[in-house]
């Protein structure tokens, strides 16, 4: 049998090539003649350059630049055949999970240093830039990386205000003079599966703030710096992005990307899929497995397993989910194809212990799923005898 593995990152412990690997290894355990191609996935978060780094041809392009509350740092963008389009995944220098619980304050952080490593790419010749925006720290509705582009943003006196989430409040006009013409010509586009507007009760401050940090009194001045920015966008280009779907990706980072660069929209999960050549890949396969850490209503609203399924649906291939934990919400996704569910821990265990076992405890799980394939495969063969 052929088995296309397709998971997204367990956040925090591994990584979607990580736990590729491993449930590769334990399916092997049961049955080492079965065929495994795997195609490590992402959601645009952490680990998505990783992931397209290992599925299609490119190259990864360190760069020095900063995390999000500007500290120096080293990230990456993979830049793919032909030279002309590079993939930047935000997390990669403006992420959470690069911050300490005590440090995460997105009143504080910014997408400079994700600005930096686009400029970079830009410099380095390439035409197109596929943002990944999954994962942020940041609320800074996308001035860190406007600025890092060339861009000003301008307080009632005329003077700059820093790119960061507690001061766009202060913001009155921006001003885009010093963005070099080969910046301003290079087609951006923003890979999310995100629908939030930029602010308001489902905008970026009050559904994410919290989580990045943002204490109530914290999330009420995000929210209305957020507010202030769009407006001032909206009539520095012309267009209303402060209601457009999307906007609120990243803290807001499409914002300032679609009304000053001319940024697009699209689907970040269809994005990734297809620069990995997924659906390919799953035409012809026997079983797809696919899985996140956390599989719950939030993967009904567009997360890789959902996608995933969906592919496979659609080839006719039959569909496994694995996951750090599963809950009962999760049956919906038998609408879509998905046959059974494998959770990896199996028996009460801390979280902790769990995330640091958790490549052993996938491998366990890759093996169960081989058993079972093993015992149906010896029950086709008496029926059909």
């Amino acid at each position: 049998m052929r088995i296309v593995i397709a998971i997204d990152s367990f956040k925090g412990s591994l990584s979607s090539a990580q736990g590729a690997d491993a449930l590769a290894a334990g399916l092997l355990d049961a049955d080492p003649a079965l065929q495994i191609l795997k195609v490590p996935i992402a959601d645009g978060g952490e680990g998505t350059l990783e992931a397209l780094a290992r599925a299609c041809e490119g190259r990864l392009v360190s760069v020095e630049t900063f995390d999000p509350l500007e500290r120096p740092r080293r990230a990456a963008y993979l830049l793919l055949s032909g030279g002309e389009t590079a993939v930047v995944e935000l997390a990669a220098a403006s992420g959470l999970t690069l911050l300490a619980p005590a440090e995460r304050d997105p009143l504080a952080a910014t997408t400079r240093g994700t600005g930096v490593v686009i400029r970079r790419a830009i410099d380095d010749g390439a035409r197109r830039i596929i943002l990944t925006v999954g994962g942020s720290a940041t609320n800074d509705g996308g001035t860190g990386i406007a600025v890092a582009l060339g861009a000003k943003f301008l307080d009632d006196r005329g003077g700059e205000v820093p790119p960061r989430g507690g001061d766009l409040v202060r913001i009155r006009a921006v001003d885009t003079e010093g963005v070099p013409l080969h910046v301003a010509g290079v087609e951006i586009t923003i890979a999310t599966d995100v629908s939030n507007p930029l602010c308001g009760p489902a905008g970026a401050a009050r559904v994410y703030g919290p989580q990045k940090g943002a204490s109530p009194s914290a999330v009420r001045v995000l929210d209305e710096g957020l507010k202030t920015l769009g407006e001032v966008l909206e009539r520095h280009c012309g267009r209303a992005v402060a209601s457009l779907p999307g906007a609120g990706a990243a803290g807001g980072t499409a914002a300032s990307l679609v009304a000053l660069f001319g940024a697009r929209l699209v689907s970040g999960f269809e994005t990734i899929a297809a620069l990995a050549g997924l659906e390919r890949e799953i035409a012809g396969a026997g079983l797809v497995i696919t899985g996140e850490g956390r599989v719950d209503a939030q993967t009904l609203q567009g997360k890789v397993p959902l996608g995933v399924a969906r592919l496979a649906r659609r080839a006719g291939v039959p569909v496994m989910i694995v996951g750090g934990e599963i809950r009962p919400e999760a049956e919906a996704l038998r609408e879509e194809g998905v046959c059974g569910f494998f959770p990896i821990v199996s028996g009460p265990v801390s979280r902790a212990k769990a995330m640091s076992g958790a490549r052993e405890l996938m491998r366990a799980t890759g093996r169960r799923i081989g058993y079972v394939l093993g015992f149906a495969a010896k029950q086709r063969e008496r029926a059909d005898r």
